[in-house]
């Protein structure tokens, strides 16, 4: 763990729904994280950044390759008929990531990995973050930490909108509020095979 004159604060807040088109939308999350100044594990300070439900299962999948015989923090279950109306969900949802993040922040053979660094600190899509963990990047990690400013990053191969959209199921209303599916993003290592019925039952 840190050493006592060292300190992480992290937390998740701040949920938008993003509406992509008529049919599809999805909501992430400000993730915003402080660190002491004489920290040596993270190369910002301060930062925020927003993510989506299914990019913290990337993630969790991620570290969970390198994690060796560390058990990995469980994430808040994905559920099909998730709304932003609902007030409690939208709570419960917010708490189970931070105190997953939490876990992974103070673990530390879990902070070697550069995935998790990006995904903390820079505005990368998925896609950019994995190529830039593998060098396939005209930027280095570092740079693209640095280089993330306000939730806008200053790469010229950022992509503005990754196509990982979650599908809108509800009917459309005037606010844009409405269920979105919790559907894994683009590329993503993981099945997703579980069924509606399993989905359900997790929230009866």
């Amino acid at each position: 763990f840190f050493p006592p004159q060292e300190f992480v604060s992290i937390s998740v807040r701040d949920p938008r729904l993003h509406k992509d088109d008529f049919w599809r939308t999805h909501v992430d999350y400000e993730i915003h994280l402080c660190v002491s100044t004489n920290s040596m594990c993270f190369r910002k300070k301060t930062s925020s950044v927003r993510r989506r439900y299914s990019e913290f299962v990337w993630l969790r999948h991620c570290l969970e390759q390198n994690a060796l015989i560390i058990v990995l923090p469980r994430l808040p279950p994905r559920n099909p008929f998730f709304s932003m109306r609902k007030t409690e969900q939208v709570f419960q949802r917010m708490k189970g990531l931070q105190d997953f993040l939490e876990n992974v922040v103070h673990t530390p053979l879990l902070l070697s990995d550069s995935r998790l660094h990006l995904f903390l600190q820079s505005d990368l899509s998925i896609t950019k973050i994995e190529r830039c963990a593998l060098g396939k990047t005209r930027y280095t990690v570092a740079e693209a930490i640095q280089r993330s400013v306000g939730g806008c990053i200053r790469l010229e191969d950022k992509v503005s909108c990754d196509s990982d959209c979650e599908r809108y199921i509800s009917s459309s209303s005037s606010s844009g509020l409405g269920l979105s599916v919790d559907t894994p993003v683009q590329g993503s290592p993981l099945p997703f095979s579980e069924s509606l019925a399993r989905d359900q039952q997790l929230f009866i």
